[in-house]
């Protein structure tokens, strides 16, 4: 009877972990303007709970196909984006756009590829030139260490052509204009945002975040940052799309994360001014960051977020 019992147990188990790496839930569209997509993801670091999926992918579908906005971390995330598409349109997918080389944004686009060899790939052309340069298989190896092996199998599918400044990109029937080197680095120096002209919808990739702190690491420019979202700001549009986090307008999505780092800009000037370390700033811009420390990773990324803009205050006094 025991044997009996392990067998079934093992059976069922197996049927469960089948079915979690097929499961779409958590993957639906919501509609935010006319023809247009977002699946909000999760918060959370990627993990073997979440399988990875953390990004907001987005989705237009115009008459003549349909394009996806950064398909997700991972072979399997891609897929799962791909099916939520299918729910909503049977149109093919003509066109991707990776806002930047992180991989939790494109990794999914070996799924794309696989079903439309032919789409086109749009990056911001450092964006291509580090992914190809380790930082695809670096990723892949960083996403399959997180998730406990749920994004194995996953391969770099490198985006196809490489974008400009202000460049108009016509696909499926819809037009998109193109958003980067605003500055040399915001969220990295890979940043792309995509504006969907019909709709006046702005994909602002990870130099937009809600109620979700980000890092800045060596290829990034929080002072940049800044400028980027007073530019987006600036563009005047109806809707913002943040890497992470929920889909709004300038003042509810975009606003929030600039008023943070105006923050961590204004007093980490000060107390470099008042010749204090960075772990002496941090308590006093801790007492100024009431709202935001229930985003996700703020106990994480606070200080070090002081520490790069302490950096970034010191090289621009020398």
């Amino acid at each position: 009877m025991k044997k009996l019992i392990l067998t079934l147990t093992l059976i069922f188990l197996a049927i469960a972990v089948v079915w979690l790496l097929n499961s779409t839930e958590g993957y639906k569209f919501e509609k935010i303007a006319d023809n247009v997509y977002v699946i909000h993801g999760p918060l959370d670091e990627p993990n073997a709970e979440n399988r990875g999926f953390m990004n907001n992918p987005g989705l237009i579908v115009g008459a003549n196909g349909a394009i996806i906005i950064d398909p997700g971390s991972a072979y399997s995330v891609g897929k799962n984006v791909l099916a939520a598409a299918e729910k909503i349109t049977d149109k093919p997918i003509v066109a991707v756009f990776d806002t930047h080389v992180h991989g939790d944004h494109w990794l999914g686009n070996q799924a794309i590829v696989e079903h439309y060899p032919n789409v086109k790939i749009y990056a911001h052309p450092n964006m291509i030139e580090q992914a190809k340069d380790g930082e695809g298989n670096r990723w892949i190896a960083l996403m399959n260490t997180l998730t406990e092996g749920a994004t194995k199998g996953t391969i770099a599918t490198y985006p196809t052509n490489a974008t400009t400044h202000l460049q108009i990109i016509n696909a499926g029937g819809e037009t998109f204009k193109i958003h980067h080197n605003v500055t040399k680095a915001a969220h990295t120096n890979t940043d792309i945002m995509v504006e969907h002209i019909k709709t006046k919808t702005l994909f602002m990739g990870d130099n937009g975040l809600l109620h979700r702190h980000g890092r800045f690491d060596n290829t990034s420019d929080m002072h940049g940052n800044i400028k980027v979202l007073e530019y987006a700001i600036d563009l005047n549009l109806d809707y913002y799309v943040p890497g992470h986090g929920e889909t709004g307008n300038a003042e509810s999505t975009v606003k929030p994360l600039l008023t943070y780092l105006r923050i961590i800009r204004d007093e980490v000037k000060k107390g470099y001014e008042e010749d204090l370390a960075d772990y002496e700033i941090k308590p006093l811009a801790d007492k100024k960051l009431t709202d935001y420390r229930d985003w996700h990773g703020y106990e994480s990324n606070m200080g070090k977020h002081i520490g790069k803009m302490f950096s970034e205050i010191e090289a621009l006094d020398e």
